[in-house]
């Protein structure tokens, strides 16, 4: 019985190594996909295409059990997403700059009349 796992081992770990590359070939496709919904208005769609183009070249290496063309095609879905959140890295911080900028005039503009009390507290640890 020893022997015959010894003999077994390295088709064991070949079974294991596709196995687990299929199954993150399926949970890339799955938050890709989540990702698109969520995100997708916020892209550009020259940054939106490359993304979409490797999801659907993701699915069919997956489709097909391609071991490599798995490998591919993530290498493109990370590739185009790094891009595309530079673009929307860069978008939010423009956004969030206009936006403080608005806040910080509705601080100051709204400091009168606040009536804010300082209340004392007392930290209870539970184990004692």
């Amino acid at each position: 019985m020893k022997q015959e796992a010894e003999a077994n081992a390295e088709a064991d770990k070949a079974a294991k190594e596709k196995v687990e590359k299929l199954n993150q070939a399926d949970s890339m496709i799955f938050q890709t996909e989540k990702q698109l919904k969520e995100f997708g208005e916020k892209l550009s769609d020259d940054k939106k295409a490359p993304i979409e183009t490797a999801l659907e070249s993701l699915k069919a290496a997956h489709g097909s059990q391609d071991l490599e063309g798995i490998d591919k095609a993530m290498e493109q879905i990370n590739e185009a997403w790094k891009n595309a959140s530079e673009e929307m890295y860069k978008a939010q911080q423009e956004g969030a700059a206009d936006a403080g900028a608005g806040a910080q005039g509705g601080a100051e503009a709204g400091n009168g009349g606040d009536d804010v009390t300082d209340v004392e507290f007392e930290e209870v640890d539970d184990n004692k």
